[in-house]
């Protein structure tokens, strides 16, 4: 009987095994023999910024790098073994480490080490609740981590934290995508170290990895432009937070950096590249077992700007230099604004502007870049519009070229005498006068007309049909630039302060001389701009051209695209009358009684305006009068723009100095002194190019300051030696 029963036991695991070897047998083998494509992206340099000249402005600084990747199967046991080995071949301890080292970190951290009294943080009866179904996974932990102590958590060890560091960067990344352990001052010795025990340390490679770093800096450490430049995401930070949804639906990874502001924000598609992409193949169990690359990737294209590197450096210290000779005795004087532009494509060859700030490590007070306010911060610009007042009188028909008025204070019932910079007035004067002395009450008997009062009467009303005056003046100005946005190719562009309904009459009047709505540099640039080519609002641009990246570090690569000039809206102007408007602006600088005659070099053959607005401080310090219930002091602005040559205009300026003295104290004229040595700055580098045979219009296709350093990741070459 016991024979029999084996006998048949026996027999049912024979046909058992014979189902699972001849029936089943072949679907077995596909199974153990199964693998899993997983396509991992690999990040790529960014693309290079040069200047119009070729000159290397923004680069990447290649960097050796020791990375680590996990499969779908590594425990947090197992990467937590390979931090410690690693630990023990690098050094990663600096004080940045261990500040990035957040508290969850520590408390995921402790109880990795001390299981046993983590599980002792939780009372029977809640494990009883747990094994009840009453209390999930997730809210037991979070009861664990929130019984740690502090002291807990500071009881770490400086070479358990340095672990801890370590391992927080092996598991931050999903499985199959290296991630960056370390890449800043990794020492040749540590790389070589880790290269030599790679055998003993699965996961862990070592590569050449990539850090933006601008060329040009001032005295101060500053990147020359780098408020326009802008800034891109480290490692560490990875996507914006408020941009995550966005980059990953269109491929992007969680650690993958992008542009954060300005120009590398703006022009990420451009700069990002074509990610390396390496197929990855998995046994069932998650272990790579082999990797392919699918397609290389291609770093970066580069922009060329429009930006004329060295003019931007001069104009940078000639805004440094005039700031601190005029800042003893103005205590609000803090800022000045440079732009310039070519008025005929709308390349714009300089943005400066400088701050002064205090620095939050030192406490002193010490100058900025702010070259993005020009395009972000708004004025009141004074008597510059006023030759957009005189071309609005023209459209509007109620005054013609070469019109004379009297210039007189005006007294209108119930208001305050409203007059010129002249005590008693400059008597019976043409347009052109009005432009050359630059009278204010010229400019207000044109909104004045334009308000439907056609007479002034001493002592009578001011009866103007408001809304309408400030709506035809608005419209006109908006032609020339004023008061809209200019289309610059960066976003956060500011359109300026528009006062909206004026509360008096004479506001109207006030805006007719630029003391009521507010507007940028860039906005005023532009505005001169329109005049000097005759009437066409040229939309300006900080990016020039889009090359592919050249394989050569010297050279530039093949033209994708190039930024051609847009004319946004042309003045439906006659053009004699923009001519004689240009005429009175040549009077400003070239004439005697032109309010910026003796300032300029006249071999610049500059036409000008220049400009002062008058109002209560209403800069970074105005908080303080009135937490105080105190009216802030009255301050002036001072403003400029111009162009040159009058006959060939190639060249365009806006100078704004916000606050640049208070009361009745003597004007600086610190805009015509920074106006002046722009023109002197820009004639000079024109002039010292053409001797070298450079002229800026030249296609020149070596780069003057090439990186010769090679950025192994994806054969991408990128170069760091001057030439």
């Amino acid at each position: 009987m016991l024979f029999f029963v084996v006998f048949v036991l026996f027999s049912c695991l024979i046909l058992r095994l014979g189902i699972v070897q001849i029936v089943h047998g072949q679907d077995y083998k596909r199974e153990i023999a199964r693998t899993d494509d997983v396509t991992v992206d690999t990040s790529v340099p960014r693309g290079k910024i040069y200047d119009r000249n070729h000159k290397l402005i923004v680069g990447n600084k290649p960097l050796n790098a020791i990375t680590y990747t996990r499969s779908k199967t590594t425990s947090q046991k197992e990467m937590l073994a390979e931090a410690r080995k690693l630990a023990t071949l690098i050094k990663k301890d600096s004080p940045d480490d261990l500040k990035s080292i957040t508290k969850r970190d520590r408390q995921d951290y402790w109880i990795m080490l001390h299981p046993n009294k983590a599980k002792a943080k939780i009372t029977d009866a809640e494990w009883k609740k747990f094994k009840d179904g009453k209390l999930s996974d997730d809210e037991i932990y979070q009861m664990q981590l929130d019984r740690i102590t502090d002291k807990e958590m500071n009881s770490f060890s400086k070479q358990e934290l340095e672990v801890l560091a370590i391992y927080r960067e092996m598991s931050s990344g999903y499985a199959l995508s290296p991630q960056i352990v370390k890449n800043k001052g990794v020492t040749p010795k540590e790389f070589a170290v880790v290269n030599e025990n790679l055998n003993s340390l699965p996961g862990v490679d070592t590569t050449t990895d990539w850090e933006r770093y601008n060329v040009f800096k001032n005295d101060s450490g500053d990147a020359v432009l780098g408020s326009v430049l802008g800034n891109v995401s480290s490692s560490k930070e990875g996507l914006p937070k408020e941009l995550v949804d966005y980059y990953l639906s269109r491929g992007y990874s969680r650690n993958d950096r992008v542009g954060k502001s300005y120009l590398e924000y703006q022009y990420e598609d451009v700069l990002q590249g074509q990610k390396e992409k390496v197929k990855n193949k998995t046994d069932k169990s998650g272990n790579v077992l082999e990797s392919e690359v699918v397609s290389k990737g291609k770093r970066g294209d580069d922009l060329v700007l429009s930006i004329d590197i060295d003019l931007q450096q001069q104009v940078e210290k000639i805004i440094e230099k005039e700031l601190a000779k005029n800042k003893p005795g103005h205590r609000f004087l803090d800022r000045a604004f440079v732009s310039v532009m070519d008025p005929n494509t709308g390349d714009l060859l300089t943005m400066a502007g400088k701050q002064y700030v205090t620095d939050k490590k030192t406490g002193k007070t010490v100058l900025a870049d702010y070259a993005l306010g020009n395009m972000t911060t708004s004025y009141s610009p004074g008597s510059v519009v006023k030759a957009a007042t005189v071309l609005t009188g023209y459209q509007t028909g109620v005054i013609h070229p070469g019109e004379v008025q009297v210039d007189q204070p005006l007294k209108f019932a119930h208001t305050k005498v409203k007059k010129s910079w002249t005590p008693y007035g400059m008597g019976p004067i043409s347009d052109l006068t009005a432009l050359k002395r630059s009278s204010n009450v010229y400019m207000m008997l044109i909104a004045m007309k334009i308000g439907g009062q056609q007479t002034y009467v001493p002592n009578g009303p001011l009866s103007i049909d408001k809304l309408d005056a400030i709506k035809k003046l608005r419209y006109n100005f908006n032609q020339f630039g004023l008061g809209v946005k200019t289309g610059i190719d960066l976003p956060g562009e500011s359109t300026g302060f528009g006062g909206g309904i004026p509360q008096e009459n004479g506001n109207v009047l006030d805006f007719a001389f630029g003391q009521y709505d507010t507007y940028t540099p860039l906005q005023l640039v532009q505005y001169i701009s329109t005049i000097a080519n005759g009437g066409y609002r040229i939309q300006p641009h900080i990016v020039k051209e889009i090359r592919e990246p050249s394989e050569k570090s010297d050279e530039l690569g093949p033209i994708i695209d190039e930024v051609q000039p847009n004319v946004l809206n042309t003045l439906n102007m006659k053009s004699s009358w923009i001519d004689h408007v240009k005429k009175g602006l040549w009077e400003v600088v070239n004439e005697q009684g032109g309010t910026a005659h003796g300032y300029i070099d006249s071999q610049y053959k500059v036409a000008a305006k220049t400009g002062t607005a008058q109002g209560l401080y209403d800069g970074p310090k105005a908080n303080e009068y009135w937490k105080r219930n105190e009216l802030p002091p009255i301050t002036w602005n001072l403003t400029f723009v111009g162009y040159a040559p009058y006959d060939h205009p190639e060249v365009a300026v806006s100078v704004v100095v916000p606050w640049a003295y208070e009361g009745i104290q003597k004007d600086p004229h610190i805009n015509l002194e920074i106006a002046n040595q722009v023109f002197k700055a820009y004639f000079d580098l024109k002039k010292e190019r053409a001797k070298e045979g450079l002229d800026q219009s030249d296609t020149v296709q070596k780069v003057e300051n090439a990186d010769d350093a090679k950025i192994t990741n994806s054969n991408v070459k990128t170069s760091n030696s001057a030439q």
